[in-house]
């Protein structure tokens, strides 16, 4: 018995403390856990009567990645306060005793150094193998290590088709997010690396977009080497230190980047092409940069730049279906309002830039056509090459299941059984992919042959396929950023004009003066007589309200001067026009205002119900008030509009505070 240990430690419990750092070394290294178990066995040699374990640490790093319930500091110092005793192989030792302490602290010193110089080694010898190319690590989907330690490409056929597939497919639709939308409609399954506890194999699995994403960024699939793409993070949460890994760095701070290292998919020149357009589609993130075509009645969206201040400028739409569409620049949203800085209508730059685009390609239009055809024909074929490697993949699982069917005992019908059902899940699966290529085969053949002739004509003519109901705004946003790199938009400074300048892809630039629509204004071709609005208005309205009607046709006096309620009154007692008198009988009428305030909606939703035909309404002339029967504003297709109107709105400001301020803490 040591003498450090006393009866009144034996009649307390044992504690027997188990860790490991990884989930690796609790599956590998099973001779140490078994070790730290058998501490159990020598406290009740010692005499210990009660023995605990703890092993709630097993398998959790002390490096701050996950948080640990226990610290080995935090253990001696608790040891020491309440006259515990730690034990190990080695011997007894009490926390209060200073040699014992000492101990102690240098036993944890010590290993502390030596585990981190093994780390510093073993990192400076993987760093250094890496920079030679010749670390070896889990390879992403399409390549495999040969005998010899070099990076190959996967010698099966239905994998290598299907990564390059992927990436045909994205230089032709130009989006991920487009890719992964085509593989699901195509049925093309995509092949997903998977570790096993024998190693890593590969599933087919059903097309995912983390998968795509994945494959278009990895470098690896252009013949790169690459080595420390992403970083690890350490934070202070809640006074503990807390890691976290995967943060992707730049390719400048990546450790090593060999190129031209193995045999790739792609050039490298491609895939930093890849990037650039990967990165063009994330719109959500702030950048200046151009962002690519999303569809949207906006031919130019992500290609417009602001003249004055350099930012991209944003698309905004009309509230309903149809209407026309704005580009804008609002500035420095982040700091200080200071207005609108640039601000135009879509339709007319779109017109513009779209007659300048056709009359660039016009002579490329035959070979656009050509391109086109072709690339249906070979949209067809990598469809129709997927299910064919896929099919040779299920007929060699189907003879494998033959084949184990076959070799089990007749008489062991519990194996037979099993057997012979995954052979026939095999089988159905066979013919299942038959029955799809089959399918393939025969809408191919029985589309209808393209007339070359009718398409070159039609190609010749590149108006009419630009402008054709078929073609949709996503097609033309393609064609237009292969065209146009971006367009910088400014006006002059009486605002009458816009200056569009178009910087082509290759290097030469076009400028477009639009001239700008006024709204609000009377017909250009048409300014009415004083005469002739007193004839047709006179007694109608007030006379105030009058000479408010008449400045806004731009009516002018003979003196050229503009009307007022007295000019108004003076004109229309020389024709001999009775002043409008509001007890007359009439029919019941409102003005758009009062109509407005009666149905409790805007100005502008009463005057689109009256362009609607849903609100009846007379005008006497052009720019005259409308006038709105009464009697009309009960009637249900009115209510039925009005509905419609309010269930547009967005919801009330201040119910939406309401729901932040109950969503607060302490408000649950």
């Amino acid at each position: 018995m040591n003498p450090k240990i006393t009866p009144e430690h034996l009649g307390r419990d044992a504690v027997v403390y188990v860790r490991q750092s990884t989930p690796g070394q609790v599956l590998e290294h099973t001779e140490s856990k078994r070790r730290q178990y058998a501490l159990a066995d020598s406290a009740g040699q010692l005499g210990f009567l009660s023995v605990s374990v703890i092993d709630d640490d097993l398998g959790r790093s002390g490096s701050g990645l996950v948080e640990r319930p226990r610290d080995w500091h935090h253990l001696i110092d608790l040891c020491a306060l309440v006259n515990t005793l730690v034990i190990d192989h080695d011997g007894v030792y009490d926390p209060r005793m200073i040699n014992d302490r000492l101990l102690l602290g240098l036993k944890g010193t010590m290993s502390e150094y030596e585990l981190n110089l093994m780390r510093q080694r073993g990192l400076a010898a993987r760093d250094a193998k890496a920079r030679r190319g010749e670390l070896r690590f889990a390879l992403p989907p399409g390549f495999c290590w040969d005998e010899l330690g070099r990076i190959e490409i996967d010698p099966d056929e239905r994998v290598s088709d299907a990564i390059r597939l992927l990436f045909r497919k994205f230089h032709e639709l130009g989006s991920a997010r487009q890719v992964f939308l085509w593989a699901g409609q195509a049925a093309v399954k995509l092949p997903v690396q998977r570790q096993s506890a024998t190693g890593f194999r590969i599933e087919w699995r059903e097309p995912a977009y983390h998968t795509v994403i994945q494959v278009l960024k990895h470098p690896m699939y252009a013949g790169a080497y690459v080595f420390g793409r992403t970083t690890q993070r350490t934070q202070v949460i809640d006074g503990r230190a807390r890691k976290s890994v995967g943060h992707q760095k730049s390719l400048e701070a990546w450790n090593v980047l060999i190129l031209d290292h193995h045999p790739g998919y792609i050039p490298w020149e491609q895939f930093e092409a890849n990037q650039k357009m990967l990165n063009e589609n994330a719109h959500m993130q702030q950048r200046t940069a151009r962002k690519s075509a999303r569809g949207g009645r906006a031919l130019l969206t992500g290609l417009v730049r602001c003249g004055r201040c350099g930012r991209m400028m944003r698309v905004f739409y009309g509230m309903r279906s149809g209407h026309a569409h704005r580009y804008q620049c609002r500035g420095d949203v982040q700091g200080e309002y200071k207005g609108m800085c640039v601000g135009v209508g879509g339709v007319r730059v779109d017109r513009a830039v779209a007659s300048q685009i056709l009359e660039a390609v016009a002579g490329h239009a035959v070979e656009a056509a050509l391109m086109a055809l072709e690339q249906v024909a070979r949209a067809d074929d990598d469809v129709r090459k997927s299910l064919e490697r896929e099919l040779e993949q299920a007929r060699y699982e189907a003879s494998l299941a033959a084949r184990r069917h076959e070799a089990v005992d007749p008489d062991k019908r519990l194996v037979a059984r099993e057997l012979e059902a995954r052979w026939n899940a095999a089988l159905g699966r066979v013919a299942e992919i038959e029955t799809g290529i089959a399918q393939l085969v025969t809408a191919a053949t029985t589309r209808p042959e393209i007339d070359r002739g009718a398409l070159m004509a039609l190609a010749n003519d590149l108006p009419a396929v630009w402008n054709a109901p078929s073609t949709t705004m996503r097609t033309k946003q393609r064609l237009t950023r292969i065209l146009v790199q971006e367009i910088v938009i400014d006006e002059k400074e009486d605002a009458k004009e816009v200056v569009v300048t178009i910087h082509w892809t290759g290097g030469r630039h076009t400028e477009i003066r639009i001239t700008r629509v006024r709204s609000g204004r009377y017909p250009e071709n048409r300014h009415p007589s004083p005469v002739e609005v007193i004839r047709n208005l006179g007694g109608q309205w007030p006379d105030r309200e009058l000479a408010v009607t008449m400045n806004r046709m731009r009516c002018r006096s003979a003196e050229g001067t503009t009307w007022t309620a007295v000019r108004v009154r003076q004109l229309r007692e020389r024709m001999g026009i009775a002043p409008f008198d509001p007890t007359r009988p009439r029919e019941a009428t409102i003005s758009v205002d009062e109509t407005a305030r009666r149905l409790k909606i805007c100005v502008g939703s009463v005057l689109r119900l009256i362009r609607e035909r849903i609100l009846p309404a007379k005008q006497l002339m052009p720019s005259a008030p409308w006038q709105v029967a009464v009697a009309a504003l009960a009637t249900e297709a009115v209510k039925i509009g009005v509905r419609a109107v309010i269930e547009r709105r967005p919801r009330n400001f201040e119910v939406l505070q309401d729901e932040k301020t109950l969503k607060l803490p302490g408000f649950q």
